[in-house]
């Protein structure tokens, strides 16, 4: 890998209304191609809308869903990608050939090749099925990269292998913060009117943000995520509402340490870039820690316990329907 700059963003979607959120993608593209970004996240099914997908029927659900590469919004991606020679990441809803349906994170490149990622604990509704492939692929940036949407960096598992396959850098693109719950040292859900009076009265939603319902619950995990597997981390997250919860924002880069190298907490819209240095990665710990592993006592990791459920009932579980 050799140094590179990159870009986390987030920012409010507006539920069904591709166009407005593909407006914004492009905003952010040309504002990051001026600080010579080359690499850009996007949060998770920001072209779409996010949680509103749980409430939709058959038809309304397939009335936004595109296939990948040929529907319009990977279409516009593309050209993004090869208009300002970056790479971007975006998600969106995905039919697939067979008619299934995925959450779907699209990568486009500025050579025109694309990648895509399905999410593997996708739950937000019983027609979106789960992925079960891991995705890592070399850029034409010189550095490899990874992507887990959300659920899917909850798993330790899930992160590990990513990195056995190579990846420098992950994209982790989310809709988070802010979750319901019935568990109280889970994170909770942000009082609406606090978003809308946040011109007025930004103090008090940034508290929010930077709290248990956001930064600080991240702060538990995440930076686990990249220490202990030797990643940079490019983490996007929606902000604002999402249907009847307040998303948290909170959009970071972080290093192999698991250090943060650029963070926001700002209750808008909002981008965050660094540049990575690719020479913390070789003697990084988790690196290191990855080179003293013994897989021949790690069968037990594949072998079901009897305690594994769905993605689905696990999440509803935890906020209480």
């Amino acid at each position: 890998m050799r140094d590179i700059g990159v870009g986390a963003v987030q920012f409010e979607h507006t539920p069904g209304d591709k166009k407005t959120n593909l407006g914004k993608i492009r905003r952010f593209v040309e504002g990051a191609s001026a600080q010579k970004v080359e690499i850009i996240a996007f949060p998770e099914c920001c072209i779409v809308g996010y949680w509103f997908l749980r409430k939709l029927d058959h038809e309304e659900l397939h009335g936004l869903a595109e296939p990948v590469p040929q529907g319009p919004s990977t279409q516009a991606l593309l050209g993004l990608a090869q208009e300002f020679g970056m790479t971007i990441g975006a998600g969106l809803l995905e039919v697939d050939s067979q008619g299934k349906l995925h959450n779907t994170y699209v990568v486009a490149m500025p050579t025109g090749e694309w990648r895509l990622h399905r999410k593997i604990h996708a739950f937000e509704h019983d027609e979106i099925i789960p992925g079960s492939e891991f995705t890592v692929f070399d850029t034409p940036h010189g550095c490899r990269v990874g992507v887990l949407i959300c659920y899917d960096l909850n798993i330790n598992e899930n992160a590990r292998i990513v990195a056995l396959e190579g990846a420098e850098v992950l994209l982790a693109p989310h809709q988070t913060g802010g979750v319901t719950s019935k568990n109280p040292h889970l994170m909770g859900r942000v009082d609406r009117r606090l978003w809308e009076n946040r011109h007025a009265d930004p103090e008090a939603i940034e508290a929010e943000f930077r709290g248990d319902k956001g930064r600080a619950w991240l702060m538990r995990w995440l930076p686990s995520r990249a220490h202990d597997n030797g990643l940079f981390l490019v983490f996007s997250n929606g902000v604002g509402v999402d249907d009847d919860e307040v998303r948290t924002g909170n959009a970071m880069i972080l290093d192999p340490y698991g250090s943060i190298l650029a963070e926001t907490w700002k209750a808008d819209d909002d981008m965050v870039v660094a540049d990575l240095d690719a020479s913390l990665l070789e003697q990084s710990t988790g690196r290191r820690w990855i080179k003293t592993r013994r897989p021949e006592l790690y069968k037990p990791l594949t072998i079901p316990t009897g305690r594994e459920q769905d993605t689905r009932s696990v999440r509803f579980d935890e906020v209480g329907g």
